[in-house]
């Protein structure tokens, strides 16, 4: 939002003065004078500052001191005036609440610009929600799966367990002596294995 200060301070002093000497004639002239340097003010501002949008298509014309401020507005229609050039005018004591007003307003624009936006992110986010749902309920209903056949597997171990408990220990001497004759067999084994080699190797 544009905002410029401008104080013409000696048109303004010279119509005080005809103030003071009560010169019914000068007042009028100086305060023509006055008017017409404020409004060149404001096509000045218009045109250099007001370019929407990169700016607000109005700008503000800061007066500094109360009684300027006064003298122009009690012109009537000037403030009018100033408002077709998109240029508004403001005091000291004006200029805060203004502003105030309008960072509130620029707030709620932004916010109602932004909704849109914001609404089409909320219905991505709920349609990304669905899907992650779905895929949560395929990972629930594997893991039951598992969870069923883990309790399969533990009920046929505790049916082995149960049955090989059932299974009597062999003594230790039976235990060596079957053990020895599976080693001797073992070693036959290898030596008709050998003796098959060699004949082949003959032969060749």
């Amino acid at each position: 939002m544009p905002i410029d200060s401008k104080f013409p301070i000696e048109d303004y002093q010279r119509l005080l003065d005809a103030y003071e000497s009560n010169n019914t004639t000068n007042i009028a002239e100086q305060r023509a004078n006055l008017l017409a340097r404020a409004r060149r003010f404001a096509l000045d501002i218009r045109d250099k500052y007001i370019n929407p949008p990169r700016t607000t298509d109005f700008a503000v014309l800061f007066l500094p001191t109360e009684g300027l401020y006064a003298e122009l507005l009690r012109e009537p229609g000037f403030a009018d005036e100033l408002r077709r050039l998109k240029v508004l005018a403001a005091g000291p004591t004006t200029m805060m609440a203004l502003i105030s007003s309008y960072q509130v307003g620029f707030a709620t624009l932004a916010i109602e610009k932004r909704s849109s936006e914001v609404w089409k992110l909320l219905s991505a986010v709920k349609s990304e929600f669905s899907k992650f749902q779905v895929i949560l309920e395929k990972v629930d209903k594997r893991l039951e799966q598992a969870r069923q056949e883990i309790s399969i597997a533990t009920r046929k171990t505790g049916t082995i367990q149960s049955r090989l408990r059932n299974v009597s220990e062999l003594p230790a001497a039976e235990s060596a002596l079957l053990l020895s004759a599976d080693n001797d067999a073992d070693a036959a084994g290898i030596e008709e294995i050998s003796e098959v080699l060699s004949a082949d190797d003959i032969d060749d």
